[in-house]
């Protein structure tokens, strides 16, 4: 172990009852965000405000994105337990408020603070579990952690119906506040760490410019080309701060005495790879996620209930496959397994390039689940080669940046793949809708999603929608394709690691 920082061997860490609070922990993370998605059109028409709607998860993804990366730091700084402490706190403060909400905007501020919290949960989980157990077990039990998002992500959305049907949807932000509670009281009495007392040393100015640099971006990914154009003066001139501060940052980076992000970290090939890779593969994600629904209803026709399943294949082969990844990195070792992710990764995206109206929701879902075990290969791989690659003083910093490097890639992904849609859309309405006698924009695609509004469009509109839906969604598979062969080169490249702790 560690000569800097170590478990305390005095007071022995109880694993497998810390290992159950952090699962605890991270699952109540995890399934807020299925959970709330399920209960936004009951908690609209109680509070109203639907022109600020996609906030209410926007806000929630800006912080989460902003401060893992300085919760990591702070980790590495004071130790994993008063850190990941104060951010179930925060996060179960913010939660409290977003019940008690009144209106959209207050609920909006409150997911904010819900959101600084959960910038240190996922992270320091992870980090902890890395510090706990040796490089055979690391591995499995990562893959257990995995399961967790698949869990929630299958259970969030029938859990959250079953809250709004026969309760209030407030409670599904106040039953946070015992899980919250169960996960500190394990990680307060029961796991202990020595930390090495001395003055240490926070980059304020590295983590202000941080913030401000990736806040910016966020900011510019989530309105421009829905409600900002690319070119228009606030999307210019948040991207110029962008620029500057993400400047500024490098330079407080390469002179600060303990820099929030070392720069050093990026010389590592397995640490850059993964990262990179990890990013790609989360474009990959969030363009399954986003866009087989609408093409599940709106193209096949079929209900909300058929597209949610094809998505939620997706969530069962996650886990399934980062289980099966803790196993096999054991086996045949990380560049093989991270290879082997990376084809999954492509088939799952080719099978998507041939899709079609006629092969139905089981094809879908296969793409779906075949994405998903790439998925779950890849982000085991990554996470654990990283943690094996680093000492304990980096390793919080080291996992929170590849965890970072996922959202940021969640973020870029819906803005690249929403735009090429948006822009496929428009073309093919522009160029097709000029015989019609009624006015066709990309607005009247929601029509496909509601059989009222389908049925105030004349025949000739409706095939025309879908028609330029059907070929606009391909052109985003196409390009969803071409990131994924992306990913498998970059795990082609992948270094078989080297092991410090």
């Amino acid at each position: 172990m560690e000569q800097s920082v170590q478990l305390n061997k005095a007071k022995k860490t109880h694993r497998p009852l810390v290992l159950a609070s952090l699962v605890i922990s991270m699952f109540m993370a995890a399934i807020e965000g299925t959970i709330v998605a399920t209960a936004m059109p009951n908690i609209v028409g109680d509070l109203g405000g639907f022109s600020v709607y996609s906030w209410v998860f926007s806000s929630f993804l800006l912080m989460q994105a902003v401060t893992t990366l300085i919760y990591g730091k702070l980790a590495d700084l004071f130790g994993r337990k008063p850190i990941f402490l104060i951010g179930v706190v925060i996060f179960l403060i913010g939660s409290i408020l977003c019940g008690l909400a009144t209106t959209m905007s207050m609920l909006v501020v409150f997911r904010i603070i819900q959101g600084i919290g959960a910038g240190a949960i996922h992270p320091i989980v992870t980090t902890i579990v890395g510090d706990m157990y040796t490089t055979q077990e690391r591995a499995k039990v990562q893959g257990y952690l995995a399961s967790v998002w698949g869990i929630s992500s299958v259970i969030g959305p029938l859990f959250g119906g079953f809250i709004v049907n026969y309760s209030d949807w407030a409670w599904i932000f106040w039953m946070n506040v015992p899980l919250g509670i169960i996960g500190m009281f394990g990680i307060v009495f029961f796991f202990h760490e020595n930390i090495e007392r001395k003055k240490q040393s926070i980059d304020y100015l590295g983590s202000g410019l941080f913030f401000l640099s990736i806040s910016t971006l966020i900011v510019v990914l989530v309105q421009a080309g829905t409600n900002w154009t690319w070119n228009s003066t606030p999307v210019l001139l948040l991207l110029g701060l962008f620029l500057v501060s993400s400047l500024l940052f490098l330079w407080q980076e390469n002179r600060a005495k303990s820099p929030m992000m070392p720069l050093q970290i990026w010389n590592s090939r397995l640490i850059t790879i993964a990262n990179l890779a990890t990013l790609t593969s989360g474009m990959i994600m969030i363009g399954i996620a986003s866009f087989l629904p609408t093409y599940v209803q709106g193209v096949m026709g079929n209900s909300a209930i058929v597209a949610g399943f094809t998505l939620s294949a997706m969530s069962i082969g996650w886990p399934i496959s980062a289980t099966i990844a803790g196993h096999l990195v054991l086996r045949i070792g990380f560049r093989p397994t991270a290879i082997l992710g990376g084809i999954a990764l492509f088939i799952g995206a080719l099978l998507f390039v041939f899709l079609d109206q006629g092969k139905g929701p089981i094809y879908a879902g296969v793409g779906s689940f075949v994405v998903g075990v790439g998925m779950g290969l890849t982000s085991t791989t990554f996470i654990v080669s990283i943690q094996n690659s680093v000492d304990w003083k980096r390793r919080g910093v080291a996992t929170s940046l590849n965890m970072f490097m996922r959202i940021i890639g969640s973020a870029l992904g819906a803005a690249f793949l929403g735009g090429i849609l948006n822009m496929n859309m428009e073309k093919n309405l522009t160029e097709n809708g000029s015989d019609l006698n009624e006015q066709i924009s990309l607005e009247n695609t929601d029509s496909l999603l509601d059989g009222n509004q389908m049925n105030q469009l004349s025949e000739h509109a409706q095939q025309l929608l879908k028609d330029s839906l059907t070929s606009s969604l391909h052109v985003v598979y196409i390009a969803l394709f071409g990131i994924a062969i992306l990913t498998l080169l970059l795990t082609l490249f992948f270094p078989k690691g080297e092991t410090k702790s």
